[in-house]
């Protein structure tokens, strides 16, 4: 056998036994798969089973992927030892593992090994023994670094330290650690926090000073507590408060203890502003968790939380000094589900009333659905002590004020039985009821009964009558509840669908209610729907028959020889019959004409449309004229056309497309409409026009008038030119015309984007000139240098011609250069930018407030693993210089200005 097959016929066999193995050890087990591997041993040591897999190993642990040369599978302790050198990517944190004798604890994702380099997308971090368990990685005797991924030799700077704890994505935390600046020792430091990604933990110190209050220092300091708790101190001081100095803390935990998989935690206590004395205090604490609980189906799921918000409340605010405190706890057994809800607010008492109840508390029991055959039922009960807003249609809820407490059960229950009494005959049979019952005396009640029967014949044909009684009564006295009404009504509805003929459908339905008066009853439906080729039409109305009146009634109907099939007639046993059919009338396939109306009573005559539409051979070409008639009136609201025209004997080589719409409005005498040339789908001629065939008083002109032809948007290169503007009916011509063009070209590493508009002679315009056009552009020269702008110009005049005046703006925002500095083959290290942002302008063409140019030079120096950047700005005379770590943004260091110096960690 050769050494190949033996090697696909071993993957196949570890492969089986890697995903029986990834099957053993209950809900936690994870799914080992074999990738390669050259031979396979099975052995028992100590009553524990081993599997000793050799050669170019690689292994796939769910998603994680593991690579040895030597790799025994202790299949009893569910642990992967990786003998000698060997490495392991984490896929959850993007992670690589490189060391030697590495050990996988499946069971519970953990990773342990010697000599082990781990490197991510921020740092490279080295340790003499490593052990990764979820959310945290721990490390002895390790070096780390956030510019290994540079690729730079020595590192910028780097840390090593007796112990590292990581948590991916959010800080390092370093114990005995010494600052190497180019592998060279600078500082020692006991502890050292080094946050990561996450924005919201990154360490502030902010200090300033406030006409009120004086000198003003924020810090935010990170922590961590043991493996599981990460928090950040939050220190305030005021100098001109009393007390000055205020303190809290911001922290989250996870699974801390038994039974709490989350805790939150937010509390500052801040003084309080200048003139009160004391604190105000923000507070917001959270806890999640789960017992475990014998018969359960699943564990007791609860939540606290306590909030309270009194910075930047005034005294008279009514949540000062309010604590509001919420619990809940569900749990899930076969036969119920059970719910306990606490929610209630310490401090003030309201003065308002309270947009939501307090619960305290409230318990509900929710029993599963009981089914016995085609019977079903549905019961819940909540019964519990209530505080919330009186309802105002209580009057003695009312008179106990803007809120009142009382207690509550409410009982819920849902009954639904079917059943077939006769062939094609189908019954139902529903009763929902909830009732709420109040410490008051008072009570509510929301009772729904129903039942329908409903008989089929003919599969098409169906009728259907239906009972119901609906009685909703009572008055809460609680707001949060309340019904608005009294319902008391019992409708009898009967309801038929039928096929009367081929292709025709009719409905009819009626209702009755026992409890209202004649003139009071609903109306009568009816639908027809018509589809039989050439015809379309759906048709309703509703009718009053107490009154014997008309209420509503719409249609629309369509000819054309689309809307459906014939078939043969059917002779007198039911069956397709062999005779002829007599030949039909034949409606044009290029012809539809359609039409749509209606009545209403109230508003009379619906407007009425009809339209006729012409369609050639293929579905592209039509033509559809439409008339819209307010039968009211009686006036024409809307006379319409559209068209759609394609060249079909060459779509390849000569396509052409021409469309349109025109729109007439005799109502407000105006005329709207567009069309276009569209030329193998590039290039297009277009027009478009809204005018007023009489001029409006006071106006100079009837509209806009338009014409233009360029490319179809969307290429890499278009152009457009335009000209038009309004146009007057009555002297015959264009009074302020434009002619306006744009041009727009892009290729990699390349853009540009033109656009002028030039004023040309009209009726009440006598000059040629441009009034507007704008540049921008970028240029990228290969991976060094950069250059790019945007600039706009525009003409506007103030006075009356020909003493009018001209002014001129020209604004460059901005014009950039930029060139990256460094070694051949490496990415730049730093660049040179120079960027022009000024505004020019010109009265008569004079220029107004000049000013020399004024642009701004900067310097980056990127290092991947940290940043500084240098402006200066020559016409403000301003330099500034700001730094950047690994996921922090840019921090400045000092502005120099023309005042003097300002640096923002002291004065800010």
């Amino acid at each position: 056998m050769t050494r190949r097959r033996r090697r696909g016929r071993v993957r196949a066999a570890l492969l089986g036994l890697g995903l029986l193995g990834g099957l053993l050890g209950g809900a936690q087990a994870r799914t080992v798969k074999i990738i390669s591997a050259d031979t396979l041993e099975l052995r028992q040591v100590d009553d524990q089973e081993l599997v000793i897999i050799t050669g170019d190993v690689e292994l796939r642990v769910d998603d994680d992927v593991v690579r040895a040369r030597r790799v025994e599978f202790n299949r009893t302790r569910r642990t992967l030892t990786l003998i000698g050198a060997a490495s392991y990517r984490s896929a959850r944190d993007g992670q690589n593992l490189s060391g030697e004798n590495l050990v996988v604890e499946l069971g519970q994702e953990q990773v342990t090994g010697e000599d082990v380099l781990i490197s991510d997308s921020q740092l490279e971090i080295r340790g003499q023994e490593i052990e990764r368990i979820p959310g945290q990685l721990r490390a002895t005797g390790g070096y780390f670094t956030t510019c290994a991924r540079c690729g730079r030799t020595p590192n910028d700077f780097a840390f090593r330290a007796e112990r590292l704890l990581l948590y991916p994505g959010d800080r390092l935390v370093a114990y005995r650690a010494q600052l190497l600046l180019a592998d060279v020792p600078v500082l020692f430091l006991p502890v050292l926090v080094l946050p990561l990604n996450d924005r919201e933990r990154q360490p502030r110190l902010e200090v300033g000073r406030d006409a009120v209050d004086g000198y003003t220092v924020q810090a935010d300091l990170p922590f961590s507590i043991g493996s599981s708790t990460l928090g950040t101190t939050l220190l305030r001081y005021y100098q001109n408060r009393d007390p000055s100095l205020g303190l809290g803390v911001s922290l989250r935990s996870y699974a801390p203890l038994a039974w709490v998989d989350r805790v939150n935690l937010y509390a500052l206590a801040n003084p309080r502003p200048v003139g009160s004395s004391g604190y105000d205090l923000d507070l917001n604490f959270g806890v999640r968790g789960r017992v475990p609980l014998e018969l359960a189906l699943r564990d007791l799921d609860y939540t606290l939380g306590v909030t309270r918000s009194d910075i930047g409340r005034s005294d008279t605010d009514p949540q000062r000094g309010v604590t509001n405190v919420t619990f809940g706890a569900k749990v899930d057994y076969p036969l119920y589900t059970a719910e306990f809800n606490y929610v209630n607010r310490f401090g003030p008492e309201p003065t308002t009333a309270l947009s939501a109840p307090l619960k305290l508390p409230e318990v509900t029991v929710d029993p599963k659905v009981y089914t016995n055959g085609n019977l079903s039922a549905d019961f819940r009960v909540s019964a519990g002590r209530y505080t919330g807003a009186s309802n105002p249609l209580s009057r003695s809820a009312s008179a106990k004020g803007v809120n009142i407490t009382t207690e509550r059960l409410e009982e819920q229950h849902s009954l639904a039985y079917t059943a077939r009494p006769w062939q094609n005959a189908d019954l139902s049979l529903s009763n929902t009821f909830t009732g709420r019952y109040y410490g008051t005396g008072a009570r509510t009640v929301q009772l729904n009964l129903g039942a329908t029967l409903t008989q089929r014949f003919n599969t098409t044909n169906t009728f259907s009558v239906g009972a119901g009684y609906l009685r909703t009564e009572g008055t809460s006295p609680l707001a949060f509840d309340a019904l608005y009404g009294r319902t008391l009504s019992a409708p009898l509805s009967v309801t038929l669908s039928t096929v009367p003929v081929r292709d025709v459908t009719f409905g009819v339905s009626y209702s009755r209610d026992l409890f209202l008066k004649a003139e009071q009853q609903p109306p009568a439906s009816f639908t027809l729907n018509v589809n039989r080729s050439p015809l379309s039409l759906n048709a309703s109305s509703t009718v009053d028959l107490y009154a014997r009146e008309l209420k509503t009634f719409s249609y629309s109907a369509t000819l054309s020889n689309t809307t459906g099939n014939s078939s043969l007639p059917l002779s007198p046993t039911g069956t397709a019959g062999r005779v002829k059919a007599a030949p039909r009338p034949q409606w044009p396939s290029t012809l539809a004409l359609s039409a749509q109306g209606g009545y209403d009573q109230t508003t009379g005559p619906r407007p009425f449309t009809v339209s006729a539409t012409v369609n050639g051979d293929v579905r592209t070409n039509n033509f559809t004229v439409s008339v819209t008639h307010n039968v009211s009136t009686p006036v024409i609201n809307e006379a319409r056309v559209n068209y759609s025209l394609s060249r079909t004997s060459d779509t390849v080589l000569n396509p052409l497309t021409f469309s349109g719409t025109e729109r007439l409005l005799p109502p407000s005498g105006q005329i709207i409409g567009d069309a276009s040339l569209t030329w193998r789908g590039r290039y297009r001629l277009s027009t478009a026009h809204s005018l007023y065939l009489t001029r409006p008083a006071g106006a100079t002109s009837n509209g806009t008038l338009s014409i233009s032809a360029g490319t179809v948007q969307g290429s890499a290169t278009n152009w457009n030119v335009t000209y038009g503007g309004p146009y007057d009916l009555v002297r015959g011509g264009f009074t302020q015309p434009t002619l306006s063009g744009s041009l727009g070209a892009t290729r990699p590493g390349q853009s540009l984007a033109l656009g002028a508009t030039l004023n040309t002679p009209g009726l009440d315009q006598p000059r040629t000139e441009l009034s507007r056009a704008s540049l921008d552009a970028s240029w990228q020269f290969g991976s060094r240098a950069a250059l790019s702008g945007r600039g706009t110009y525009a003409r506007t005049r103030s006075g009356t011609f020909p003493d009018d005046r001209a002014t001129d703006t020209l604004t460059l925002d901005p014009l950039r250069l930029s060139v990256g500095l460094g070694r051949s083959g490496q990415p730049p290290g730093a660049y040179l930018s120079g960027s022009l942002r000024q505004t020019f302008t010109w009265v008569d063409g004079v220029r107004q407030n000049p000013a020399p140019l004024s642009p701004v030079l900067g310097l980056t120096i990127d290092r991947c693993c940290w940043a500084l950047q240098a402006e200066a700005d020559l016409g403000l005379r301003r330099y500034r210089v700001a730094v950047g770590l690994p996921g922090q943004s840019f921090y400045p260091l000092f502005d120099l200005t023309g005042d003097g110096l300002n640096v923002p960690l002291i004065n800010p």
